[in-house]
């Protein structure tokens, strides 16, 4: 490793940070800047040590989102816990489950999203006054710390976007909550598949301690960013990295 590489992936892993603190999706960037960086590393190290840059600018960024933002600590600390032992999981099913198979849906999903949410301008933009029944709370909770946890342990692109998603549209609360208890819960997912990636030996950890100084940069930036410009803000950003994922998934699956 030449210090002109790493100093270029430092450089990426700042944007990685912001992107991935605002609305996430900060691994579609890693993941390909490692790649080609490193043509010959295998894809598992290079998820390995995208999990280890990414887990210090996701605590950093849930830090300074609980710190100056109202989270719903009741529905994010449990689904964070639960998502350590889903990605966990997610991560050891990772080799046996093709990519193939998830890209179309997950593209599918996305663009939905994007539809979604740019056809109803009001949708997150302020917390809803509907009561949040108990078991819909708990239904949130599973589907963000099992579902979604899994998700991002297996395959892992856009895990941030649908739990904004899930948590604003379920719980009735705008995009700038979302976005903080999303960086929460995937402090959780991260720590779970990084623990089954490091077991394997699939972890690159002085590039991978390196990266993360500039990824923590980058998520403190972008948490102030949304924190300043508030939720408008969130949405468009959101719309923005969604069309980006999408492009990405589709030409990793066509191209």
């Amino acid at each position: 490793m030449d210090l002109t590489s790493i100093a270029e992936l430092t450089g990426v892993s700042i944007a990685a940070g912001w992107v991935d603190a605002v609305v996430g999706g900060g691994g579609l960037i890693l993941i390909p800047a490692l790649l080609l960086a490193f043509p010959q590393l295998p894809p598992a190290v290079a998820l390995g040590t995208n999990k280890l840059t990414a887990i210090t600018g996701t605590s950093a960024a849930a830090l300074t989102f609980v710190r100056r933002t109202k989270v719903p600590r009741s529905v994010a600390l449990p689904a964070a816990l639960l998502a350590v032992p889903a990605a966990g999981l997610g991560a050891l099913s990772a080799s046996s489950v093709p990519g193939d198979w998830f890209r179309p849906i997950v593209m599918a999903l996305l663009i939905g999203v994007a539809a979604f949410v740019a056809s109803k301008p009001g949708f997150g933009a302020v917390q809803g006054a509907e009561v949040v029944t108990r078991r819909r709370r708990l239904f949130v909770i599973c589907l963000a710390g099992c579902g979604v946890g899994f998700y991002d342990g297996v395959f892992g692109p856009g895990t941030g976007t649908f739990l904004i998603l899930a948590f604003t549209g379920l719980l009735s609360l705008e995009f700038l909550q979302s976005a903080a208890m999303a960086k929460v819960v995937n402090v959780g997912t991260n720590l779970g598949a990084l623990g089954v990636f490091a077991a394997q030996g699939n972890v690159l950890w002085s590039l991978g301690a390196t990266m993360a100084v500039g990824n923590i940069v980058g998520a403190a930036l972008g948490a102030r960013t949304a924190l300043r410009r508030g939720s408008g803000f969130v949405r468009i950003v959101l719309l923005v990295a969604v069309s980006g994922m999408v492009l990405k998934l589709a030409v990793d699956q066509f191209g």
